[in-house]
C-alpha cells in the first residue's frame, strides 16, 4: 500500500509554510509565505482618519467608524491567500493528509477558508505558533498523525 503524503501547514497571521516529513523523519519546508503587511503601520494600510459625514439637520460632522480594523483585514487576506495556495496544491495531488498548526484564532479562520475536500483531508490540528521554529527543531513539537 502506498504511504500517505502528509503536509504540515504552519501559520500565523503573517507567516505560513508548508512542511513535509521525509523518509528519514526530518522536516523540510516546501513553500513559505510572508505577508507584505506583516510589519506595516496602520496609516500605511489605509487612511489614518475615518471618513466624515454631515448631519442632515445642522452643520455638524461626525466620523464614520471603520467596519474592520485594517490589521485584522490584512491578516484575513493573508489567510485567504494561504487557503487558496493549499487548494491549488490539493488539485495537483501534492498531499493526501494535512496537519494544521496555528494559533487558535488563525486556525479557526483557516478552517473557514478551506474548501470541503481539503477540510476532509485534515487529520489533526494543533493550536500553537511554530512559525519561527526552524525545520530541524519541529520534531520536538510535532508528532506524526495516526
Amino acid at each position: 500500500m502506498k504511504r500517505k503524503k502528509v503536509w504540515y501547514v504552519i501559520a500565523d497571521g503573517g507567516r505560513a509554510r508548508f512542511v513535509e516529513r521525509d523518509a528519514n523523519g526530518a522536516f523540510r519546508t516546501i513553500t513559505s509565505f510572508v505577508s507584505t503587511e506583516l510589519h506595516a503601520r496602520t496609516h500605511d494600510l489605509g487612511l489614518d482618519r475615518p471618513a466624515r459625514v454631515k448631519e442632515s439637520a445642522n452643520s455638524a460632522r461626525h466620523a464614520v467608524e471603520p467596519r474592520q480594523d485594517l490589521h485584522t483585514a490584512a491578516k484575513e487576506d493573508f489567510i485567504r491567500t494561504v487557503a487558496d495556495a493549499l487548494a491549488a496544491e490539493h488539485e495537483q495531488g501534492q498531499f493526501d493528509q494535512l496537519v494544521l498548526v496555528a494559533p487558535a484564532r488563525v486556525l479557526t479562520e483557516l478552517k473557514d477558508q478551506l474548501g470541503k475536500p481539503i477540510v476532509e483531508s485534515v487529520v489533526s490540528d494543533l493550536q500553537k505558533d511554530l512559525t519561527k521554529i526552524p525545520d530541524h527543531d519541529l520534531a520536538t513539537h510535532l508528532t506524526p498523525p495516526r
